[in-house]
């Protein structure tokens, strides 16, 4: 039996090794990410230069894009690059770099769209009291709270993880390091740690989707009491869309992360990893917008 500490690196192997189909996938996640490194550029640009954009709403969604751009990073650069060059492999250290910072980032971008969702409801549920319940200071310490937040939880799953002892090979069924496929390596009962620290989180994202359900909930009351039909639908039409990609981002989640290992195909396992993973960075400023 081999020790962890004789694994210096991984094989990712999620997606095909022909030389053809890698140079696909290439093009295809260098558009994306080009897309969404502009996209989200232009946005924190706009809003540092704008002082008309120095609002709540605009705040959250600056630290969103921070989040949106490190989280787009941590995995498609390093599958990118391994497309190009037809190799498999990350470091060890690698591995865990990418455990942390995409744990770390995804946490963050839910907390602050939890967070989005609320300043969204006292905006409109309760507008007399927005200025003194969305201050400044109240702002910072949301926006640093998700951040921390983000940060403990992917501090907790990355020692867990990296404690155990792999002795099932180095080759990782996905195309980066992800925290259910290095458990199918580890050879120790300790693992059922890590899974209830999963089932942990995963109740805590649940907790987090349903306020964010309430928020909506509330809204929707409240638009439904507009008179005007143009209000309704601007509002009905900007509310839906990030209720849809917050509950995208949940549920695709919870299924990479707490279904079985034997319940689905490699190929499903890489659609739902591209969706919580890639999607988010994407969209979260469409549907915000």
């Amino acid at each position: 039996m081999s020790n962890r500490t004789t694994v210096t690196a991984f094989l990712l192997l999620g997606f095909s090794d022909v030389p053809e189909v890698q140079i696909l996938y290439f093009i295809l996640f260098l558009v994306i990410y080009l897309a969404v490194l502009m996209e989200n550029l232009l946005i924190i640009t706009a809003i540092v230069f704008d002082h008309h954009l120095h609002t709540p709403m605009y705040f959250f969604l600056m630290n969103l894009s921070v989040v949106d751009l490190g989280s787009i990073s941590v995995n498609i650069p390093k599958s990118m690059a391994n497309s190009l060059t037809h190799t498999r492999s990350i470091s060890y250290a690698g591995c865990v770099a990418q455990v942390f910072f995409l744990v770390f980032l995804l946490g963050a971008d839910f907390f602050l769209l939890t967070v989005m969702a609320y300043d969204r409801y006292v905006a409109i549920c309760k507008p007399l009291h927005y200025d003194r319940v969305m201050n400044s200071q109240a702002c910072v310490q949301m926006a640093a709270s998700a951040w921390v937040s983000g940060s403990l939880n992917s501090a907790l799953h990355t020692g867990n993880t990296f404690m155990l002892t792999f002795c099932g090979g180095n080759m990782v069924d996905q195309f980066f390091c992800e925290i259910p496929k290095l458990l199918k390596l580890t050879c120790s009962e300790s693992y059922l740690s890590e899974v209830q620290v999963l089932t942990f989180s995963a109740c805590l994202g649940l907790s987090c989707f349903v306020l964010i359900t309430f928020s909506y909930v509330q809204i929707f009351k409240t638009v439904l009491r507009i008179p005007s039909e143009q209000g309704r639908h601007k509002a009905f039409s900007t509310c839906l869309p990030h209720l849809i990609v917050v509950s995208l981002f949940v549920f695709t989640c919870i299924f990479a992360y707490l279904k079985p290992t034997s319940s689905s195909t490699s190929g499903l396992d890489l659609v739902v990893a591209l969706l919580y993973s890639m999607l988010p960075p994407m969209l979260n400023q469409l549907s915000i917008a």
